[in-house]
């Protein structure tokens, strides 16, 4: 039970134990590591597991910051796909976020302070359908009436949508830098930096990215070509933009943001979920045949005389005729709806004649009235026009024909006094419809009242689109905000006699392809040359445009949903006449059937008629910058030559199996100099 050991050694361990003997004082100096090395393990220890809260905090943190796909921090997000690259970036310029403010529920992540105050900031997942991912962003201030602004980053994609412009591109390019202007409806023909009669707050992306901005913003619209991004701004300061009656104006900046696999699915998903689709489509006949419009022949020195010249002309040459459409100047004053006596002597005659003929005739219609007209003063005594803000007086308004009052088509009298003329003209005359011209709200004044107020100045352009509903069949409008339901033909603004980007003959395909992906499917391209103004008309002179110009011209739009002449084939040569007949032929037997087909469709799906290349090769980069050719549906391919000089052209044909008159090609690849006569297009059928 006991250990027993040698007896000195016992008391020596005894002596030691009882006295402050120097072998104590060894002990204490040989223990102090030992307290250290605890002391600095219990640093460690400490250490570590404040590493770790701050570690598993920080990952609580970031996965707060997320949601699905996207990606947020204190001065903007980003948005990844499946394969984890980043494909849309959108930064915060007008303000950081508190990140401390911020908390996730469920798919909402909310953030209620920035550096500067108060705010409603979230980011919502609202849902998916099929392949496609959308996110609902809203920054909301509360206390300061500063603008916000975000700026979207191109992420090495391209960009289409928008607006129509006066040099159009396609895709979108970003030159120079121009701070955020309001994003309204202008006359680009007039302001060659404006944005255009068609337009909709909607872009779409190659990387299979789209977004949509709600309508209650008071949205701007700039760009930086140094940084390459579009910036979205909200304001009311200095702006045609009204708050909500009886609140302060503190802009949100709100939109939505949807992301798929490819860029036609996306498209897809977002006009069949954000665009209105028309209700039917135009007459066919309007497809089929020319319109004939007096504009760029006659101008507004039209006559009696001059029309029934021109439709016998028509008639005498081969040419066939959708209708006639009787452009400006046809009324003693603008703003009256009868003929002038002295320039129509006989109207009613004339129409008559012309109806005997087979003619069908439009005219020329716009909501100003000017100041001489004798409605001037009943509209004024009516209150038909748009007021000035105080509400008691017209505003006076500037167009390129006078100075007048605008009607005000948010008051239902204004709209039946319209509306009730027109008709009266289709049932004394047999008028068969209406060329709607204007509308843009660059035609208002700056400060101005209306009946109904109007938050978003645009919506003047709805309603005065809306006038052409009950016309539908042959009407004709330039303008169109959140009108894709009007079922008529949009024209896109007057074309200068030129070949280039500037409303020339190379800017009409990226027209035509960006209010397609805009919603605007029943495209009508201007007058086939332009409009022959001598100053803006390449030429030789006796006021027409170059021979070569029109040809190309007129072979490309054989190839759109509709064909409008006004300069006649007659005034060059029989060559001309020749090249006319063919393609005006070729237009109602082969395009027309098409352009038919798809019309129905349209209705249903709101796909466009006229389609760029990557609608059909979604992952192909090339396809993503063609500008010069373009799809009739998905399987007719269309190049035409839009150079001066040339009787060749350089051609795209993506992956598959393409068909045209000259051979059959495998693609992708390239056709080099591939030859095409002054009488001839390049066009190929795509073998599925």
């Amino acid at each position: 039970m006991y250990q027993i050991v040698p007896g000195g050694q016992v008391e020596k361990t005894a002596s030691v134990g009882l006295s402050g003997s120097p072998q104590k004082k060894k002990l204490r100096r040989d223990g102090r590591p030992l307290v250290v090395a605890g002391m600095l393990g219990c640093v460690l220890v400490l250490a570590a597991i404040i590493s770790w809260c701050y570690y598993t905090a920080s990952l609580r943190k970031a996965q707060l910051l997320k949601v699905e796909l996207l990606n947020l921090d204190k001065d903007g997000f980003v948005i990844r796909n499946q394969f984890k690259a980043v494909i849309f970036s959108m930064a915060f310029k007008s303000g950081t976020l508190d990140l401390d403010s911020c908390s996730k529920q469920g798919s909402i992540l909310r953030c209620g302070r920035s550096d500067s105050g108060n705010i409603n900031f979230f980011v919502e997942t609202v849902g998916f359908k099929d392949t496609v991912m959308c996110y609902r962003v809203r920054w909301e201030e509360l206390e300061h009436e500063r603008a916000v602004e975000h700026a979207m980053a191109y992420n090495d994609s391209h960009w289409y949508g928008g607006a129509e412009m006066a040099t159009q591109h396609w895709p979108i390019r970003i030159q120079g830098e121009e701070e955020p202007l309001p994003f309204v409806t202008s006359d680009v023909y007039t302001n060659r930096n404006a944005f255009g009669g068609i337009l909709e707050r909607y872009w779409l992306s190659s990387n299979a990215t789209a977004i949509k901005i709600n309508d209650s913003v008071p949205f701007h619209l700039g760009w930086s070509e140094k940084d390459r991004t579009l910036r979205f701004q909200a304001r009311y300061e200095d702006t045609p933009y009204r708050p909500p009656e009886g609140q302060r104006p503190l802009p949100e900046l709100s939109y939505r943001i949807c992301v798929g696999f490819d860029v036609t699915s996306i498209h897809k998903y977002m006009v069949r979920r954000y665009f209105p689709k028309p209700i039917q489509a135009p007459a066919s006949d309007v497809f089929e045949h020319p319109v004939w419009s007096t504009w760029a022949i006659h101008k507004t020195a039209v006559t009696q005389e001059k029309l029934l010249q021109y439709a016998a002309n028509i008639t005498q040459h081969g040419f066939t005729c959708s209708h006639l459409e009787l452009d400006d100047r046809y009324t003693a004053d603008y703003g009256e709806f009868d003929f002038d006596p002295q320039k129509f002597p006989n109207a009613s005659g004339m129409f008559e004649r012309l109806a005997a003929d087979g003619f069908r005739v439009s005219l020329w219609t716009h909501p100003f009235v000017n100041y001489d007209s004798i409605n001037f003063a009943v509209g004024v005594e009516s209150g038909l026009f748009v007021r000035e803000p105080s509400g008691e007086l017209p505003a006076l308004v500037k167009w390129w024909n006078g100075i007048g009052g605008i009607l005000d088509f948010t008051n239902p009298d204004a709209r039946q006094w319209y509306s009730g003329h027109l008709h009266e003209l289709k049932s004394r005359y047999g008028v068969a419809s209406f060329k709607f011209d204007a509308g843009e709200t660059s035609y208002l004044p700056r400060q101005f009242s209306t009946r109904v107020p109007l938050a978003d100045p645009s919506d003047f352009t709805r309603r005065y689109a809306e006038m052409a509903l009950p016309f539908h069949q042959r009407a004709e409008l330039r303008v169109g905000y959140q009108s894709q339901n009007i079922s008529c033909f949009f024209r896109i603004i007057d074309r200068d006699s030129v070949w280039g980007y500037e409303l020339g003959l190379k800017s009409i395909i990226p027209t035509v392809l960006t209010i397609g992906i805009l919603g605007y499917q029943f495209v009508l391209p201007d007058m086939i040359g332009g409009n022959a103004y001598p100053n803006r008309t390449t030429g030789e002179g006796h006021g027409l445009p170059d021979r070569e110009l029109y040809i190309r011209w007129l072979e490309l739009s054989a190839f759109m949903p509709a064909m409008q002449f006004s300069i006649p084939p007659w005034a060059y040569d029989d060559e001309v006449v020749k090249i006319a007949r063919k393609f005006t032929d070729f237009h109602k037997n082969l395009v027309a059937p098409k352009v038919l087909e798809l019309a129905g469709e349209v209705l249903n799906t709101g796909d466009p008629i006229i389609r760029p290349l990557w609608w059909i090769a979604k992952d192909d980069e090339a396809a993503y910058k063609i500008d010069s050719q373009f799809l009739i549906g998905d399987d007719l391919m269309v190049a035409p030559v839009l150079e001066p000089g040339k009787q060749e052209r350089d051609i795209y044909l993506p992956a598959g199996k393409w068909k045209s008159f000259k051979g059959e090609y495998k693609g992708p690849m390239y056709l080099t100099d591939y030859p095409v006569d002054l009488d001839e297009v390049a066009f190929f059928t795509w073998e599925h």
